[in-house]
């Protein structure tokens, strides 16, 4: 049997970053077409309701939570209000069974802003790298305590988008504490490569995002200069198997290292243009098809 266990992300059905778009999706409807996909589970979303109802829901589909995404401002807040802030996280978490806390530093983020997410990046000082890496230890503990682990998000628009960016995160934290989230679209579209950051890091990394990308938005959302909101509405990001990247030896990857953990399908799409159902049964398909011959068995 392999390890993996294959989620995919509410964000196809509604987005948190911009809100009405897909709020006709319900909690019961995104979940349901989830179950009926064949995924195993999701992470939370901003708009899930409070463990006891949402436990239920997830009971009733057989489904579970992998994790949730949390914003940290380790620099523009301090370690100490962010970590009370990082407490009520893990909490909710804890009590839905969840595995991991998806964290991503947000201060100076540019990712909800209009600004060309490909040329405007914040960049941190030597002082703030410090200050962030000495709190994300410290949250790493706060998870361990609730029985998660941490994986940090690299996203673009931030601080931390490039390899070069994680290799000093990864160099200047515990990794006893700190691990990693790898999402196969956002370095793609950062640095043009998937795979080095995969095979340099893969003893960090403890939660992952399969994403696709569309090159030929991408291309042109890059020469527009869009932000990374308007990205995403134009196509850039697309389920596995509908974009750019061979999952292949990313996949193959995972199997020769005999990796455990969560595999979720993170595509950021407008539910107007692309049916969420019909993208998470391309998504499964794919999986089925394409990947689940590589280890002889059925995903």
């Amino acid at each position: 049997m392999a390890n993996i266990t294959w989620g995919i992300a509410p964000i196809g059905w509604r987005n948190d970053d911009i809100p009405e778009i897909g709020k006709e999706n319900t909690l019961s409807h995104v979940l349901s077409d989830i179950a009926v996909a064949g995924f195993s589970g999701t992470e939370a979303g901003g708009f899930f309701p409070e463990p006891k109802i949402l436990n239920k829901e997830l009971k009733l589909r057989n489904l579970r939570i992998a994790g949730k995404w949390f914003s940290s401002f380790i620099i523009r807040d301090g370690i100490e209000e962010t970590t009370k802030n990082f407490l009520e996280h893990c909490q909710y978490l804890n009590d839905l069974d969840a595995d991991v806390a998806v964290v991503s530093e947000q201060t100076y983020s540019i990712q909800g802003a209009d600004k060309n997410v490909f040329t405007e990046k914040p960049n941190f000082t030597d002082e703030e790298w410090s200050l962030l890496c000495e709190g994300l230890n410290l949250l790493g503990k706060v998870a361990e305590e609730h029985d998660l682990k941490l994986v940090y998000h690299h996203h673009m628009g931030t601080g931390v988008q490039t390899l070069e960016e994680v290799d000093r995160l990864m160099e200047n934290t515990d990794p006893k504490h700190v691990h990693l989230l790898y999402d196969t679209g956002h370095i793609f579209v950062s640095d043009g490569e998937y795979l080095p950051l995969l095979e340099k890091h893969i003893d960090r990394i403890k939660h992952i995002h399969f994403k696709d990308v569309r090159k030929e938005v991408k291309e042109r959302c890059e020469a527009e200069g869009k932000s990374f909101l308007q990205s995403f509405l134009e196509g850039m990001f697309t389920v596995p198997g509908d974009g750019t990247i061979d999952f292949i030896p990313v996949y193959k990857k995972l199997l020769e290292v005999d990796y455990k953990g969560w595999v979720v399908i993170e595509a950021e799409q407008d539910p107007n243009k692309a049916h969420p159902l019909e993208y998470a049964l391309k998504a499964r398909k794919y999986i089925t098809e394409v990947l689940s011959p590589l280890n002889k068995i059925t995903v």
